[in-house]
C-alpha cells in the first residue's frame, strides 16, 4: 500500500500539535497559584470574620492580602488609624497566604455586596521560596499568572471599583536570588496597569538604602514592615489612593 509522504507528514505534525497543547494545558491546570484552595479551620474562621464584615457594607477602601497587609493590624495599627480608618478602610489580609488562598477567600463571600472605590492589593511574596520537600512553591511565571488571576477576579467581581496593584515588596539582603526573583516579578506586574482601572505602583525603593541594604530599623526579620515601615508605606501610597478613591 503506498503512503502519500505529504499526509504522513500532515499528520504527524498534527499529532505534535496535539500532544504539545496537552502538555501546555496540563501545565496551565498545574498551576498551584491559580488554584483556589482554603487552609485550616483557624484560618477559615478569620475568613468567615471577613465575610460578616463585608455583609455590613460602608466599605469604601479595601486592603486585600497576605502578612504585610495583616500587620496593619498590630505594627501598623496606628498609621492605619491616622491614614486609612478615616477613608471607611476594611483590612482582609491573613498572614501566609498566597495567591490560591485570597483567590478562594474572593470566591468564597468576602467581595459578596460590596462597592469599594478602591482595592489595594499586594499578593505574591509567600508564592515564593521552597516547600518541605525542597521543591519550589511555584515558578516566577506561575506566581505572575497567580497574582494577574487575582486582578482579573477583583475586576470581573467588582467592576465599578478601582484596583491599586502594589508590587512585592523587597525582602531578603541585597545580592539574595530573593531580589531578581521579585524584580521578574513585578516587572510583569506592571504590564497590568490599564490606566484606567487598574493601576500598578512599585513603592519599593522607598524601604531601601541607597545601595539596596533593606534596614532592619524598618523590617526587622527583612519582610515585615514594623511601626516605621507602615509609615513609610502610607505616606507612599496616600496622594495615589485619595486621587483613585474620587
Amino acid at each position: 500500500m503506498k503512503i502519500d509522504r505529504s499526509r504522513m507528514l500532515f499528520a504527524l505534525a498534527a499529532a505534535a500539535v496535539l500532544a504539545w497543547s496537552a502538555r501546555a494545558a496540563e501545565s496551565v491546570s498545574g498551576n498551584s497559584a491559580i488554584k483556589p484552595v482554603p487552609r485550616d479551620d483557624k484560618w477559615v474562621a478569620r475568613h468567615d470574620g471577613f465575610v460578616a464584615e463585608a455583609k455590613k457594607g460602608g466599605i469604601d477602601l479595601l486592603f486585600l492580602g497576605d502578612s504585610i497587609t495583616d500587620g496593619w493590624r498590630t505594627r501598623g495599627k496606628n498609621v492605619w488609624n491616622k491614614y486609612w480608618a478615616p477613608l471607611k478602610a476594611a483590612n482582609f489580609g491573613i498572614s501566609g497566604d498566597r495567591t490560591q488562598h485570597v483567590l478562594w477567600r474572593m470566591q468564597n463571600g468576602e467581595l459578596d455586596g460590596l462597592k469599594p472605590k478602591l482595592v489595594v492589593v499586594m499578593i505574591g511574596t509567600n508564592n515564593t521560596g521552597k516547600e518541605r520537600d525542597g521543591k519550589p512553591r511555584n515558578t516566577t511565571p506561575e506566581i505572575i499568572e497567580g497574582v494577574t488571576t487575582v486582578v482579573k477576579g477583583l475586576r470581573t467581581q467588582l467592576p465599578e471599583s478601582k484596583v491599586l496593584l502594589l508590587a512585592v515588596f523587597p525582602r531578603g539582603q541585597k545580592g539574595q536570588p530573593i531580589r531578581d526573583q521579585l524584580g521578574e516579578i513585578n516587572a510583569a506586574l506592571a504590564k497590568l496597569d490599564d490606566g484606567k482601572r487598574v493601576k500598578f505602583l512599585d513603592i519599593g525603593p522607598k524601604f531601601l538604602e541607597a545601595d539596596g541594604t533593606l534596614p532592619i530599623d524598618i523590617m526587622p526579620d527583612l519582610l515585615h514592615p514594623n511601626e516605621k515601615g507602615y509609615q513609610i508605606w502610607a505616606e507612599a501610597i496616600e496622594v495615589t489612593v485619595k486621587e483613585m478613591m474620587k
